[in-house]
């Protein structure tokens, strides 16, 4: 609070009866006050005659000791004179100003001034704390007698070299009170001590405002003196406003060898079929599905880039469904190397060239594939009668027992019985006849066999008649080529 006196006597009265009082009150404002002169003014004693109240200043004029006095008394900003306390209080301009804070800010009024705090941070430990000032003002009284004929500048100017009332800049002469803490701040005849932004008032001393804990940041908040700094975490970067966050798209980037799958803050790889991330989340690695199961492919399983392939081995080819072998037929397709004299037979896995039948004596040639001994030969009686050749392919270690070939005669007798016996190549008990009616029988294999192997077997079937006491036989010789593989 600030004050100036001015008074004129009697002898400068009397000469005057019209004068005018120019004062400032504060930067955009000059008031001026014209008073006439009364003889009956000097019958008053001790009495106010005029007050003008501004925002913060106040003009008294008054009589007493038969000279009119005036006095100028203004406050510092943020606060205005109360005549009536006779006291500077503070203004509040939450309620005063039209539009104090902006966006979601709230107001807080403080002694001398205001903060714009976050809403949702606002606490009743930010409540306005406007103290009043409690002295009263009395104008001082100058002494008796004395008399100014000229009116001073008042207190925050001087007199220019023209004569007229110049500010003066209490903070470039630092004439100010102002504490280390605060900044000064020159106004039209006077000053006033302020914090900088970032720092509010507290206690006379301009204290650091940790903006970290009003939320201002969206992530990362780094509180430094009379500021803050926003970061992002990794992933984030920051926007144009210096406080908000936005993901950042690294699949932009190409960081993973196959696909890219962008999320908030992050990113993750994916790999294409056949293949698996590696260790080090970017880079693939193909899958070695043949690893998986010994059962994949039917024979071989050959890894590549991402699947596999199954193989076959020669004499077959990799069926429809990519995995089973099927016998490749060289017969059937040409794929031989079999004479026109000869004949092809195809099995599983591969084929034979047969040779035109030759039948060894006694035995002559009945057809193809049948050589016979005469009965009226007697290098024939004890002989079978017949001898015919059959093929068939056989998987190798097919499961047993199993039924593999059938036979059967072909002409019945009146009072004749048959009887069906494996004669010769079954060295290794592999095989079994076992009858199945009085004409047929079937050759079993019992035991596995495992190829590539060729076996003939001589399967005889005796015809016994005892109304005619005969007895004959006779022999297909049966030619198994066990395949190497078991499909």
């Amino acid at each position: 609070m600030q004050s100036i006196n001015s008074e004129y006597g009697l002898p400068y009265l009397a000469n005057v009866t019209t004068f005018t009082f120019t004062f400032h009150c504060c930067t955009s404002l000059t008031e001026k006050l014209t008073l006439t002169y009364d003889s009956n003014i000097k019958l008053l004693q001790h009495n106010y005659l005029h007050i003008m109240n501004s925002i913060n200043c106040c003009l008294f004029i008054y009589w007493t000791d038969y000279k009119l006095r005036v006095s100028l008394q203004t406050c510092t900003e943020g606060f205005t004179y109360e005549h009536r306390a006779r006291q500077c209080i503070d203004i509040d301009e939450c309620r005063t100003l039209p539009d104090p804070c902006r966006g979601d800010m709230r107001c807080v009024n403080q002694n001398g001034g205001y903060l714009c705090i976050p809403r949702g941070l606002y606490s009743q430990s930010y409540a306005r704390n406007s103290p009043r000032y409690s002295e009263p003002f009395i104008p001082n009284v100058p002494p008796v007698g004395a008399v100014s004929r000229s009116t001073p500048c008042i207190l925050g100017y001087t007199l220019g070299a023209d004569g007229t009332c110049v500010d003066v800049d209490e903070c470039e002469t630092q004439s100010h009170q102002c504490n280390p803490t605060q900044v000064c701040i020159n106004t039209a005849g006077g000053y006033t001590c302020s914090c900088t932004e970032g720092y509010w008032l507290v206690g006379g001393q301009c204290q650091d405002i940790d903006e970290c804990r009003y939320g201002y940041c969206q992530q990362l908040c780094a509180n430094v003196p009379g500021s803050y700094s926003c970061s992002c975490s990794p992933g984030f970067l920051l926007n144009a406003d210096s406080r908000t966050c936005q993901d950042v798209d690294e699949c932009a980037t190409n960081p993973c060898s196959h696909g890219c799958l962008n999320t908030y803050g992050s990113f993750m790889c994916t790999c294409d079929e056949g293949f698996e991330l590696a260790a080090d989340g970017t880079t693939c690695n193909d899958l070695d599905e043949c690893s998986f199961s010994d059962f994949l492919c039917q024979y071989t399983c050959v890894n590549t880039p991402g699947s596999f392939s199954c193989v076959c081995p020669p004499g077959y080819y990799v069926y429809e469904d990519g995995r089973s072998c099927e016998d490749l037929n060289e017969c059937e397709s040409g794929n031989n190397t079999c004479t026109t004299a000869q004949v092809c037979f195809n099995f599983q896995g591969g084929y034979t060239c047969l040779n035109p039948l030759r039948c060894d004596p006694p035995y002559i040639e009945l057809n193809d594939n049948q050589c016979m001994c005469s009965a009226e030969n007697p290098a024939c009686r004890e002989r079978p009668f017949t001898v015919l050749y059959r093929h068939m392919d056989l998987s190798s270690g097919r499961s047993v027992p199993a039924d593999i070939f059938q036979m059967q005669a072909t002409t019945r007798y009146p009072g004749a019985f048959y009887i069906f016996q494996i004669k010769s190549g079954n060295e290794g008990r592999e095989f079994y006849m076992r009858q199945t009616s009085n004409i047929s029988a079937t050759l079993v294999l019992a035991r596995p066999i495992r190829g590539p192997k060729t076996i003939v077997l001589d399967l005889e079937m005796v015809t016994v008649n005892n109304v005619i006491n005969f007895r004959g036989s006779s022999v297909i010789r049966l030619t198994i080529f066990v395949s190497e593989h078991p499909f």
